[in-house]
């Protein structure tokens, strides 16, 4: 039977001591990120979605300005160094953009000009298996390709959804679904939530956020929040489907490898923590994802010295600004049909609370941290 709980106890982290934190993929190595919201036209139309987060009307900007804007941001991406990428893309629901598979080509093509490449979407899962099949051909020479399957239970068939990504993970695809846990639909959310955990599907327990998502609704008991802070821990389970079927990754092998977690050999941490704290003894602490962050309060880094806007960036629709991240409340650095700019250096966090996760995992630490932004970088505001 899957484990509910997670072994490595996240409440025993020091948040308040906390001086640094990224998530290990951009900690070490040169990674630049980018979350990039297609249109807000989707083909669900959840009673709890936010009003501008989708839209009825197909809104998504010609494929060619997308891959002149993409080729863009990798230019600049490697005048600061930073020749591994990671695209994450999202709607709305992406997959409706018409030239998406067109658009995850050529992002694969450049695979061998690059140190590492990966890619991850944001869906909800409804294009039939024939879609899929071309998704994994297109996306097969990336280093790793990963999935977050938005459940909605208003919609979504649980065996079929369960099907589909039993299927990406044979194919070699890491999955996660995504799970909006309503405080009034809890017990309903939990429950599909167990279904798919013990099916070896990882599940991503998400607190629901305000229309503003600027803070995380009320309504959330004790054992509620229990269960958002150490519930479904990540596994590697797309590892398992492929060993059970006696088959082997055929995915092009990076020659950079994320370091061996510290302190060396602690049979503690499991393989697939994500998320790395340094406290003010420079103790490393570690996380699965940074969709915990919210749970625990742990999303206020105003002050804070960030690398989003230098090594990070977002793209959200209607408008097609380009900023730091979700949250910021700074100027955007760009349009995607005018032009941007990145930052030329880190700079400090303006913004009382980041609620994305997007944003969160992107490298921070505290103002006057003695500690390097991340190892090797020892540039200070």
């Amino acid at each position: 039977m899957a484990s509910y709980w997670s072994d490595y106890d996240f409440s025993k982290i020091p948040f308040s001591q906390i001086q640094r934190v990224g998530q290990r993929s951009l900690l070490y190595r040169d990674l630049f990120c980018v979350s990039w919201l297609l249109g807000r036209f989707c083909n669900y139309k959840c009673s709890y979605c936010w009003p501008y987060a989708r839209s009825d009307s197909r809104d998504h900007r010609p494929t060619d300005l997308v891959l002149a804007t993409l080729a863009e941001i990798k230019k600049q991406a490697r005048e600061r160094n930073f020749n591994s990428f990671h695209f994450s893309f999202s709607g709305g629901e992406p997959t409706l953009h018409p030239g998406y598979l067109q658009i995850l080509g050529t992002y694969a093509e450049d695979t061998v000009n690059c140190n590492y490449q990966s890619v991850h979407m944001t869906t909800n899962l409804s294009p039939g298996l024939a879609w899929f099949k071309k998704y994994i051909e297109v996306t097969k020479g990336l280093h790793r390709v990963s999935l977050t399957a938005s459940h909605h239970i208003e919609f979504a068939d649980r065996d079929r959804f369960c099907e589909k990504l039993i299927f990406l993970q044979e194919n070699d695809v890491q999955v996660t679904i995504n799970m909006v846990m309503l405080p009034d639909r809890f017990e309903e959310s939990w429950e599909r939530a167990l279904f798919f955990h013990e099916k070896g599907i990882n599940v991503t327990l998400k607190p629901q956020s305000d229309p503003t998502a600027s803070h995380v609704v009320h309504g959330y008991t004790d054992e509620m929040c229990k269960k958002l802070q150490v519930g479904m821990p990540q596994k590697d389970y797309t590892f398992d489907r492929l060993r059970k079927a006696k088959k082997q990754s055929q995915r092009p092998q990076s020659p950079f490898h994320l370091p061996e977690f510290q302190p060396s050999g602690d049979k503690d941490i499991p393989p697939v923590m994500q998320v790395e704290f340094k406290d003010e003894s420079g103790k490393a602490w570690y996380m699965d994802q940074a969709e915990r962050f919210n749970s625990f309060g742990f999303n206020q880094f105003k002050g804070w010295e960030c690398s989003a806007g230098f090594r990070s960036i977002i793209i959200r629709e209607p408008d097609g600004a380009i900023k730091r991240s979700y949250s910021c409340h700074d100027e955007p650095l760009g349009y995607i049909d005018k032009g941007f700019q990145l930052f030329d250096s880190p700079k400090k966090c303006m913004t009382p609370t980041c609620v994305s996760s997007a944003d969160s995992k992107i490298p921070k630490r505290k103002a006057g941290a003695s500690l390097p932004l991340w190892p090797g970088d020892e540039t200070y505001i």
